[in-house]
C-alpha cells in the first residue's frame, strides 16, 4: 500500500513538473523577469551576507585583540616599568592609550619627533600627544625639559591634550609650575602607578598639578 501511494505520488510530481514546464515555455515573456529579479536578490542577499559576516569577523578580531592589548597593559608593576627600556616604555604608554579607548595610536620611537613621542586620539575625538622620559626613579624633570615639549606640543604637533609621563617621581617647581600655566598635564611617578594599576586616563587628566611627585624610597 505505502508502495503504491508513493509511486501515486511520483507521478503526480512528474505530471506537475511537466506542466509546470509547459506553462514557462508557454509564457516565457512574463516568467523571465521574475526569474533575473530573483536571481538579482539572491545575489544582493548573499553580497550583503557576505559583508556582515566580514564585518562581525573584524569587530571580533578588534575586540580580542584589544581585550589582549589591555590584559598586556595590566600585567606590569612599577618593578617591571623600571626594567623597560626606553622604547619599550613608550611602547607601552602607547599600549595603556589603547587600553583606555584611544584610537589611532602611534608610536614614534626615535630621536627627532620633537616631543611627540606617542600620538593618538581620546575617545571625544581630542588630539593626545605624549612626551615619555624614563628617567631614574630619584630623578626630577626639569624646567629646560618642560620648555621643550611645552614649545612643540602644540604649535609643532596641534595637541588638545598634551601628556607628559615620566617614570621619575617628581618634576622640579618651576616645570610643575610652566605645565600648569601652560596646560600640560604632568604625570609623575605616582600618577604613572595609578595608571598602569588601571586607573583610567580621563580621571588623571584632572589632577595636573596635584603636587610634583613624592620622594619616598624606590618602589
Amino acid at each position: 500500500m505505502r508502495k503504491r501511494t508513493r509511486r501515486q505520488l511520483q507521478g503526480w510530481g512528474a505530471v506537475v513538473a511537466v506542466l509546470a514546464a509547459v506553462w514557462v515555455a508557454g509564457n516565457w515573456a512574463m516568467v523571465w523577469p521574475v526569474l533575473v529579479a530573483a536571481g538579482a536578490i539572491a545575489v544582493v542577499g548573499g553580497a550583503g551576507w557576505g559583508l556582515w559576516r566580514a564585518h562581525r569577523i573584524a569587530v571580533d578580531r578588534d575586540r580580542q585583540w584589544r581585550a589582549q592589548e589591555e590584559a598586556k597593559a595590566r600585567e606590569l608593576s612599577m618593578a617591571e616599568v623600571d626594567a623597560l627600556t626606553w622604547q619599550d616604555f613608550e611602547r607601552y604608554v602607547a599600549e595603556l592609550c589603547r587600553r583606555d579607548g584611544c584610537t589611532r595610536v602611534v608610536v614614534s620611537g626615535k630621536s627627532g619627533d620633537l616631543g611627540a613621542d606617542v600620538v593618538g586620539y581620546l575617545a571625544d575625538g581630542r588630539k593626545l600627544v605624549v612626551q615619555v622620559k624614563k628617567y631614574a626613579p630619584e630623578r626630577s624633570v626639569s624646567s629646560q625639559d618642560m620648555q621643550k615639549f611645552v614649545g612643540t606640543a602644540r604649535l609643532e604637533h596641534g595637541a588638545d591634550v598634551a601628556l607628559f609621563v615620566t617614570t621619575c617621581r617628581a618634576f622640579t617647581k618651576a616645570a610643575l609650575g610652566l605645565a600648569v600655566r601652560q596646560d600640560i598635564v604632568a604625570l609623575h611617578r605616582d600618577l604613572l602607578g595609578s595608571w598602569v594599576k588601571g586607573a583610567h586616563l580621563a580621571t588623571l587628566i584632572p589632577l595636573n598639578g596635584s603636587g610634583g611627585g613624592t620622594r619616598r624610597p624606590p618602589v
